[in-house]
């Protein structure tokens, strides 16, 4: 059984408050990156927790011209009412995404449905813990990225060109389940934050997920260089819609994109005229729009839901999980434990964070040890 140390949320929070404004974010861009982090960490999301969202600043962000602090989102006029499109001016991906998945459920509650895509963004990180958030108002909420750089292989190619790129679905199944059911999957095996979470913990990646620099496979995450697609074709087929739909929104090339991940494009100038930046795309779906109020048995839709569920759980599959329910489960623990949960391994990794900041450290052996 894992062990982990357990550090105050409130500790949690004001270092990665104090990161993001000694990097020169505003204090509300530096409260929603510390309510994200929170959020991660609360539900055990290890590969997009304070350490993937200060390293992602540093590489992409704030260091380099990737993510401005300080930018102010610019509505871009439409004709459609319940559609809106944003330019992010590269502000902090975080406060774009809770905003927009805000304003996509104001939408949806004066029409059904709203739709929110953006341009000239800097990734969100885990798309689930927004529509996880939805979902527990009552919504049905989904949304997409495409990721920083392209690092995946296509089914039957041997060049990264594709970006992880993310689906997150959040179903609002409190009542039914317990908790929503979330649906959130990067579209490579694993996400990049994974391989790096790993090379940490000195723990092998699983078959299929990487390719080392020559193209052949491997599960030393101190050797994977490239991710290939989950479920061969069908994942190659998710991750491309994402690129298409980027491209409609406004995204450009993913070869070039956050810089390029590739070394024929790394660090290389930017061609003239053209953009680096990610698109992301959000919808909210209220259930009344789309329930006909025809449910068997003369049930109710959140009745109809639970009696959907317990069939698709009965007939010898009580064992099943339902998405969302591990992340449901870190939750209890987190309140179990009273404290946000970390390996050594990431506490050292949020000390050089707090060093970079000036933040006092925190002491592993002094923290209480919480066994999952």
């Amino acid at each position: 059984m894992p062990t982990y140390r357990i550090l105050p949320a409130a500790a949690h929070n004001e270092l990665v408050r104090k990161a993001y404004q000694h990097r020169g974010y505003t204090a509300a861009e530096a409260e929603d990156g510390a309510r994200f982090c929170e959020m991660a960490a609360t539900h055990g999301i290890r590969t997009h927790n304070a350490i993937k969202a200060l390293h992602l600043d540093h590489l992409f962000g704030s260091a380099v011209g990737g993510c401005k602090p300080g930018a102010e989102i610019k509505v871009i006029e439409k004709k459609f009412a319940a559609s809106e499109v944003w330019d992010a001016q590269l502000k902090l991906g975080q406060s774009v995404a809770f905003r927009a998945m805000e304003r996509c459920m104001e939408l949806a509650d004066q029409y059904g449905i709203g739709q929110v895509s953006v341009d000239n963004a800097f990734h969100y990180l885990w798309g689930g813990g927004y529509v996880m958030e939805a979902a527990k108002k009552g919504y049905i909420a989904y949304t997409n990225c495409t990721s920083t750089l392209g690092e995946v292989v296509p089914f039957g190619g041997k060049f990264p060109v594709l970006g992880t790129n993310p689906h997150s679905w959040g179903l609002p199944t409190t009542d039914s389940a317990g908790f929503p059911i979330v649906i959130d999957w990067a579209t490579s095996t694993v996400a990049m934050g994974r391989v790096q979470q790993l090379r940490r913990e000195n723990k092998p990646l699983p078959p299929g997920a990487a390719v080392d620099a020559e193209g052949n496979p491997t599960t030393d995450p101190h050797a994977a260089q490239w991710l290939l697609p989950f479920g061969a074709h069908k994942g190659y087929g998710l991750s491309l819609l994402i690129e298409v739909m980027g491209a409609l929104i406004g995204g450009s090339l993913p070869t070039i994109r956050g810089g390029g991940g590739h070394p024929d494009f790394k660090d290389k100038p930017l061609p003239a005229g053209e953009k680096r930046t990610s698109s992301f795309y959000f919808q909210v779906i209220h259930p009344d729009a789309i329930g006909s109020g025809l449910f068997a048995k003369g049930r109710n839709q959140a009745e109809n839901v639970k009696a959907v569920l317990q069939d698709i759980l009965g007939h010898g599959n009580e064992n099943c999980m339902l998405p969302g329910q591990p992340e449901a489960d870190n939750a209890k623990h987190t309140a179990k434990a009273g404290g946000l949960l970390f390996s050594d391994a990431e506490v050292a990794a949020l000390n050089e964070i707090a060093e970079e900041c000036g933040f006092a450290k925190f002491e592993a052996e002094q923290l209480p040890s919480y066994e999952v």
